[in-house]
Parts: C-alpha cells; structure tokens; sequence
C-alpha cells in the first residue's frame, strides 16, 4: 500500500469512526426527547435554529442551510410542528416570495423543557463516548470548538 492509499484509509476510516459517534449520540438524543417531549431530534434542531436567531425567524432556505436538510424535507418538518403549534410562516414584509418560519409561544415553552433533556443526554453521551480509545480524539476536538 502507498503512503496515498494509507492516508485515503486513514480518512475513511476517520469518516467511519465519526459517523459512528453522530450516530450513537443521535439515536440517544432521539430516545429521550420522544419519551419525554414527543420531538425528534430534527424538530429540536428546528425550534433551537430558529430559537438563536435574533427576531427569532429566518427564511426557509436559510433554515434548510442551517439544519442541514433538503428544502422539501425542511418544509414538511415546518408543516409538523406548525400543525403543533410550535412555529409559524408568513410572508417577508419586503418579499412577497419570501416565507419566514418563526417559533411560536408554545414551542419556545417546549424548547424550554426540552433543553435540558437535551444537554443531559448530549452530556453523557460525550462523557461514554471518551471512554472508547477510538472516539476519545473525537470528543477531544468537539471540547475545543
């Protein structure tokens, strides 16, 4: 094997550990916040994306950027939690074509209960994660962001 082909190894196997660690991580994030606040990990995102923004708003492609999800994928996650009564759309004052997405009362209250949870799970999830010689660097680096 070249020195090219180890390092092309190297990142896959880079690639394999860190999608092994995202995923551990999300299906408990996932778990506890269904229990207990019925929200999948998505729908936290959603209502934390938009939580930090200031005016609490953005447009629905600048939340499909920032959730990392297809613009059809973003729309019908808006769709569930506006169903909800977690967020609501209306039209950019200065844009007609412009929708904005905003959180409602009721999903800063939920968000609210649900951030705990949250923090918790990411918490612990992180502090087992270290213990595994092979995901250790991983949460090393994520500590220093």
């Amino acid at each position: 094997m070249s020195l090219d082909d180890d390092a092309v190894q190297a990142r896959a196997q880079g690639w394999r550990t860190l999608a092994a660690l995202h995923a551990r991580i999300e299906d408990r994030l996932e778990r506890a916040l269904q229990k207990a606040h019925e929200l999948s990990v998505s729908e936290y995102t959603v209502l934390d994306v938009l939580n930090r923004q200031d005016g609490f708003h953005l447009r629905m492609n600048q939340l499909s950027n920032a959730v990392v999800l297809s613009q059809s994928a973003t729309t019908r996650l808006v769709t569930r939690l506006e169903d909800r009564g977690l967020l609501a759309r209306y039209l950019c004052p200065t844009d007609r074509r412009g929708i904005y997405t905003e959180v409602t009362e009721k999903g800063h209250e939920l968000l609210a209960l649900a951030r705990p949870t949250h923090d918790e799970v990411l918490t612990a999830s992180l502090e087992e994660a270290s213990e595994t010689p092979e995901l250790k660097p991983l949460v090393d680096a994520l500590a220093t962001l």
